[in-house]
């Protein structure tokens, strides 16, 4: 790559909506399983400035909409005031830097256990079969399959995580439909086996996570709320006998309330005629989605430059290349190596090793 910025598709501007991007590179959500008893950390504050440039888009990691949506252990909510006050100045220390940042909104469904809910009940979901095998390897809880009646009120759990997330000074919410948690589980064919409005068909499937979307958009703007999707994904057994059709439809049907952006995971790559290709492509949906078209999944820089290059997304969103290179955009820039990051060291709860202690290009940043 050449060391002039405006030769780099990555490092060229983008108009998202009201905000002014000044690169194309995004932070993608990672779980880090460092927020102790599901509230946000001082430590979070250097995480997320490390990696915050003027103009850079950073997403925050999975975080619960309630008491019911956790499945791991650690992770952040944003149900209590408690949550949104250990937020603010997270927020506010990527805002110093002039960052643009969303909270991932969140619910596990069925990927969890009677210990992470409370009063140890079941889980929820769209199903009352669960997936195996769970955390550690040890079986997620049998789960309980959700009431229509009981429908609205999780909607209305996102909700007001949408509008806790906009007190707590974020500047929109991405609504996790995707990795097999409780939305992707609705809309799904080979989990949801419901008989009702909410399951059957590929509309009513997608009708849970529609009017989801559509609460969110009401409480707080479609101009602040974007979606994650994985269609082609089967992550937890959540697969979907026609992904094409489901991505498709998602991308139509959320255009109807002109969110701001879709955020969407590549298929991945199989090996046909010992050749290893993608036989599936988000250019269908990209097309159809009428605002920000976000691509994830395991990009390198050269392919991200590329995927921009040829208008098949707006944005890359880069996962664990941006946790081990909190200055990633700057090495992109100049084609610097990067570091390598410790898969060992993802999780841990500890709140500097494989967090904030992986070195910048400049070890005086």
């Amino acid at each position: 790559m050449a060391a002039n910025s405006t030769t780099i598709p990555l490092l060229t501007p983008h108009k998202m909506g009201n905000f002014n991007l000044s690169h194309r590179v995004v932070l993608a959500p990672l779980t880090r399983n460092r927020s102790y008893k599901n509230i946000p950390q001082p430590h979070a504050i250097l995480y997320y400035s490390q990696r915050t440039t003027n103009g850079g888009f950073l997403i925050a990691e999975a975080t619960g909409v309630s008491n019911t949506a956790q499945g791991y252990p650690e992770t952040p909510g944003i149900w209590t005031k408690e949550q949104v006050e250990a937020w603010k100045p997270i927020v506010e220390a990527v805002h110093e830097k002039g960052g643009i940042f969303f909270c991932q909104i969140w619910h596990v469904g069925r990927a969890s256990s009677y210990a992470f809910q409370p009063n140890g009940q079941a889980p929820i979901s769209c199903t009352d079969k669960g997936v195996t095998p769970g955390l550690d390897g040890m079986d997620w809880s049998p789960p309980h399959r959700l009431n229509t009646d009981e429908i609205p009120g999780i909607v209305n759990d996102f909700r007001l995580a949408a509008r806790n997330a906009i007190e707590a000074g974020f500047d929109g919410v991405e609504i996790h439909g995707a990795n097999g948690y409780l939305l992707d589980q609705f809309m799904k064919d080979q989990v949801n086996d419901r008989t009702d409005q909410y399951g059957g068909s590929l509309e009513n499937r997608c009708r849970f996570t529609l009017e989801i979307v559509e609460a969110v958009v009401n409480e707080i703007g479609a101009d602040r709320v974007g979606m994650r999707l994985s269609p082609y994904a089967s992550y937890m057994e959540a697969s979907d006998s026609n992904p094409e059709a489901l991505g498709l439809y998602m991308a139509n049907a959320v255009n109807k309330f002109g969110i701001l952006y879709l955020h969407v995971i590549e298929p991945r790559m199989i090996k046909i005629n010992d050749k290893y290709e993608t036989p599936h492509s988000l250019l269908p949906m990209r097309k159809a989605f009428k605002g920000t078209f976000i691509a994830a999944g395991g990009y390198t820089g050269d392919d991200g430059n590329k995927a921009i290059a040829d208008n098949y997304s707006d944005l890359i969103a880069y996962g664990r290349l941006f946790l081990a290179n909190p200055d990633l955009p700057r090495r992109f820039q100049i084609d610097a190596p990067l570091n390598k990051y410790n898969r060992n060291t993802f999780y841990i709860p500890d709140p500097v090793v494989g967090y904030t202690d992986y070195p910048f290009l400049d070890d005086s940043s």
